[in-house]
């Protein structure tokens, strides 16, 4: 994948080494919420809720926090410096962020066709564990797309397990990776996210299920667009970079990845699709070249 001498996109925010702390500041709150009405009513009540006020600031101040010291988490860490990064760590963090301006160069040129706007998504790198819009995010759940802040999040560790425990090895299946992401960004933008949780929850488990494989097999459509358009305008791709991606797909279908842990496969509990559906969907979105031709909704079978 020639993608050395691409842009590298603004909107990767880089939290790799940061402390992901979990403290629970609700007892302290809860504390404060129930007596907060009988302090109010007092002058010397009011005097003290003052005085707390602006002891609790001061405190903050000097990295002491007073909650935290109300429900036993003790004294805040200081914060810590990022762990120097190899120049492996550094290579891949370039590629993550020339891939993701190159997904805007898609995206922002398929949007204005349409009379739309395309917001761009942030690129979240972190190490082991993060905070979201969504809730704690882990490494173990691999890259992923919270809705609520509209950003991507993504352990690049995942890289090393997409190559070692998942055979998928390669630049461009990295990159497929990152475009499915962005994939869920546009459905969230155009609104289909919205419906389809919507739908979720008036369905049974095995309904809502069929849902969620349906809006992940778009997400890999989408990401085959992107790829399309780093082929024929950007000429990115190199001999092989269509069998990686492909090949990722594939690697990552419900039914080899039960059959691996667990040695068979219970498709009612599918939520990605299948290794052939993956694979099928990604390759839809590359030869059609058209968000129309992403209509997984739509298809039957699948």
């Amino acid at each position: 994948m020639r993608w050395k001498s691409g842009r590298r996109s603004s909107n990767v925010e880089d939290r790799r080494g940061e402390t992901v702390r979990h403290a629970s500041t609700g007892g302290g709150l809860l504390l404060l919420l129930r007596f907060l009405p009988g302090l109010l009513r007092s002058r010397k009540g009011r005097g003290l809720l003052i005085g707390g006020v602006i002891l609790f600031f001061g405190a903050r101040l000097l990295g002491i926090d007073l909650l935290g010291l109300l429900t036993g988490q003790g004294v805040a860490p200081p914060p810590q410096e990022p762990a120097a990064l190899s120049q492996q760590d550094q290579e891949l963090a370039d590629f993550v962020s020339v891939v993701l301006g190159d997904t805007e160069t898609t995206w922002n040129k398929r949007f204005q066709a349409q009379g739309k706007r395309y917001e761009e998504p942030v690129l979240v790198l972190f190490s082991g564990a993060v905070n979201t819009g969504c809730g704690l995010g882990q490494a173990a759940m691999g890259p992923f797309y919270c809705p609520l802040d509209r950003k991507v999040y993504i352990d690049l560790s995942f890289y090393r397990d997409l190559k070692t425990r998942h055979g998928a090895p390669g630049d461009f299946a990295q990159a497929y990776v990152i475009a499915h992401e962005i994939g869920h960004h546009v459905q969230n933008l155009l609104g289909i996210s919205d419906r389809v949780r919507q739908l979720q929850q008036a369905a049974g488990k095995a309904e809502a299920n069929a849902l969620s494989v349906r809006l992940e097999l778009q997400a890999d459509c989408l990401a085959g667009i992107w790829g399309h358009d780093a082929n024929m305008d950007r000429q990115m791709l190199e001999q092989g970079d269509l069998d990686e991606a492909l090949n990722a797909a594939a690697a990552i279908g419900d039914d080899r990845l039960q059959k691996q842990a667990q040695g068979y496969a219970v498709p009612e509990s599918f939520t990605h699709g299948t290794s052939a559906q993956r694979h099928r969907w990604f390759l839809a979105g590359f030869d059609g070249g058209e968000v129309s031709a992403c209509d997984t909704f739509s298809a039957d079978p699948l």
